[in-house]
C-alpha cells in the first residue's frame, strides 16, 4: 500500500494553544488559502479582463482591498495585487488570471505556499496588534477593506481590516514566520484574559 501525502499547514497542531486564549481575543488559522500574485496595468485592457475573471474591479488605491466573501484582491503596488480565495483551487485561478492578463503584458503566479493566513478577532484584537504594529489602527483610519504591508513584531505581514470596529482582521504571514507570529500573538493577547482585581 502506498503512503498517502497529507498537506500540513505551517501552524498544524496550534488549535489547542489558540483555544486557550480569552474570549476577547480569538486566533484561528485559515490554512491552504489559494493565493495568486497578479501583475497587470490597472488602466489597460488586462485589468478589465482580470476583473471579468474575478467578478469585481481591482482596487487601485494604495493600502486597499476589494472583493467578495469568496475572493479578495489586495493592492500590493501600482501594478501588483495578491488575489486570495478559498473557493477555487490555485491552478485554476492562476490559469484563468494568466489567460486574462498575459495577452496584455501581465502575469499571474501561484504563490499559495508562500504564506498562511491567521484570523484575529475580538474586542481586544486591535489592542493586540498595536503592541507590535506602527500603523494607525484606529477604526476611523484603518477601516474595512484597508490592507497594508507592515511589520507585526519582527514579521512582515499583510494586514487586512474586515470590519469598521477594529475587532476583525486577517493577517497573511510568510510560512517561515508563522510559528514566530503565532507565539507573538498569543503572548500579546494573554493579558486580556486576566480578570481585573
Amino acid at each position: 500500500m502506498a503512503d498517502t501525502l497529507v498537506p500540513l499547514s505551517p501552524l498544524h497542531g496550534w488549535d489547542q494553544k489558540f483555544s486557550e486564549l480569552p474570549e476577547s481575543v480569538t486566533i484561528t488559522e485559515e490554512p491552504f488559502v489559494t493565493m495568486v500574485d497578479l501583475w497587470v496595468d490597472p488602466t489597460g485592457p488586462g485589468a478589465a479582463a482580470a476583473a471579468t475573471v474575478l467578478g469585481f474591479d481591482l482596487p487601485t488605491a494604495a493600502s486597499t482591498s476589494a472583493g467578495t466573501d469568496a475572493m479578495t484582491a489586495v493592492w500590493l503596488g501600482p501594478e501588483e495585487w495578491l488575489v486570495t480565495t478559498r473557493s477555487q483551487p490555485a491552478p485554476a485561478l492562476e490559469s484563468d488570471l494568466r489567460a486574462a492578463a498575459a495577452p496584455h503584458g501581465g502575469a499571474a503566479i501561484d504563490v499559495s505556499g508562500q504564506r498562511t493566513t491567521l484570523r484575529l478577532r475580538g474586542t481586544h484584537a486591535r489592542d493586540v496588534l498595536e503592541k507590535g504594529c506602527s500603523l494607525d489602527l484606529h477604526p476611523t483610519v484603518f477601516v474595512r477593506s484597508t490592507a497594508a504591508q507592515t511589520m507585526l513584531g519582527l514579521a512582515g505581514v499583510i494586514l487586512i481590516a474586515l470590519d469598521d470596529r477594529g475587532t476583525d482582521y486577517r493577517i497573511l504571514v510568510r510560512s517561515s514566520f508563522a510559528r514566530y507570529l503565532a507565539e507573538w500573538l498569543i503572548d500579546a493577547a494573554e493579558e486580556f484574559g486576566v480578570d481585573p482585581v
